[in-house]
């Protein structure tokens, strides 16, 4: 078992580059079977996620090359399987998208009910609703979705929540659908619009990515393309958090920086000093921060991924707190690991109100989940004396060579053999 040693009191400093957004990659890299043909995706990130979407592709008779993960060769005419089924399908939440793209394509699909992190219940039945308002029959047998239509016709369907996944695989499903489909109450994230591009660059009719109206004329063919991942808005927002809790001074570069907005005006009011360029940030930390209150939203508003590192800076904030998570229901659960550290926090259901401490502690903790170990890292590197994080499992599905590059920023950070 590997471990992370931090040892806190380095502020970070220098320049970061941004690797390509996970949530966009892990849509993207299945969607490529829509095209029945050769695609080229670059700036993917190198995580355990896009190793085991490989996985999967391989299974379904795909031909996949790679250069180091950050460009993929995708051949989807090679396919000769619809069953996404196994240990993959079932690590990931992600491993859902195949339905999507194989009932786009072949009129059929059978995925293993997909995994993830534990943060709460994250049901499919807005995906269903999707796939069968578009005239699928779907049903849920010993673990495994199967999805079947003679043909995918158009049609008019209303999420009853904004679901970044359901968007999507709605709009995998209804690329090749006969007539119009339109989403209503579609999720506005920045991989949504950028699935919406690639998908477009192989021959769809996508109109509306990025608003609450998405309306997609169905083709009869689809092509290969090449497409470059977007940067990664999460990880992005780690460092800038990362840099303001070690009252660093930090360039984080490769961002759109218009995707950071919620982030850079939450940090601000806490006295963060955050100067924007073209493709750049520069996030510069003060001695003590404001305490603010916090509500996650869909985009644009807060984003759920980053309530947990944000939390962790919140801890050492002059005054209390208050964060309320309106999007999973147990993405508290680094709660009782900052705890250990000396935060101090009082959950009740959906709201942690948190007073502000001098100084963390290091200590013994575990990553609960892919964000909270970005979270622990963070606190780590503010914690006084060692922190040792365990469950690096979680930190290594989404987040690509964490260690290195906080070591390139000065921060004090191995990994290590338990």
């Amino acid at each position: 078992m590997e471990k992370l040693l931090i040892k806190s009191g380095n502020k970070l400093q220098g320049k970061i580059r941004i690797s390509g957004a996970k949530n966009a990659a892990v849509a993207i890299i299945p969607a490529a079977i829509l095209s029945g043909d050769i695609c080229f995706i670059e700036n993917l990130p190198k995580i355990n996620d896009v190793r085991q979407l490989e996985q999967i592709l391989l299974q379904l008779g795909a031909e996949v090359e790679h250069n180091h993960f950050s460009k993929m060769k995708i051949n989807a005419s090679t396919i000769n399987n619809y069953e996404a089924l196994g240990d993959s399908a079932r690590s990931m939440r992600a491993s859902y998208y195949f339905l999507g793209a194989m009932l786009g394509r072949f009129g059929k699909a059978a995925v293993s009910l997909p995994g993830g992190c534990n943060i709460g219940v994250r049901p499919i039945d807005q995906h269903i609703k999707g796939f069968e308002a578009l005239g699928a029959k779907v049903t849920i047998e010993h673990g495994v979705v199967r999805a079947e239509a003679k043909e995918l016709i158009g049609a008019s369907i209303y999420l009853d929540v904004i679901s970044v996944g359901a968007t999507i695989n709605i709009m995998l499903a209804a690329v090749k659908a006969k007539g119009v489909t339109t989403i209503e109450n579609a999720a506005k994230e920045p991989h949504v619009v950028d699935v919406a591009n690639f998908l477009n660059a192989m021959g769809a009719d996508i109109k509306g990515a990025g608003t609450d109206v998405i309306k997609i004329n169905g083709v009869e063919e689809l092509h290969g393309c090449d497409h470059m991942v977007i940067p990664d808005q999460i990880e992005a927002g780690t460092y800038m958090i990362a840099a303001a809790a070690t009252q660093g001074n930090v360039t984080i570069e490769n961002v759109i920086p218009y995707h950071l907005e919620s982030i850079s005006a939450k940090l601000m009011e806490m006295g963060v000093v955050i100067k924007e360029y073209d493709d750049s940030v520069q996030v510069i930390g003060k001695e003590r921060l404001k305490s603010v209150d916090l509500k996650t939203l869909p985009y644009p508003g807060f984003p759920t991924d980053l309530q947990q590192p944000m939390s962790v800076l919140l801890t050492i904030a002059e005054g209390t707190s208050v964060v309320t998570e309106s999007i999973w229901e147990n993405r508290f659960r680094h709660v009782g690991e900052l705890k250990r550290m000396g935060a101090n926090i009082k959950v009740e259901g959906r709201v942690a109100v948190i007073e502000g401490v001098e100084k963390l502690s290091g200590a013994e903790v575990q990553a609960t989940d892919l964000r909270a170990g970005a979270a622990m890292v963070i606190a780590g590197l503010i914690g006084e004396g060692e922190t040792l994080i365990s469950n690096l499992i979680h930190i290594d599905r989404g987040y690509e060579g964490l260690e290195e590059k906080m070591l390139s920023l000065g921060g004090n950070i191995k990994r290590i053999q338990a």
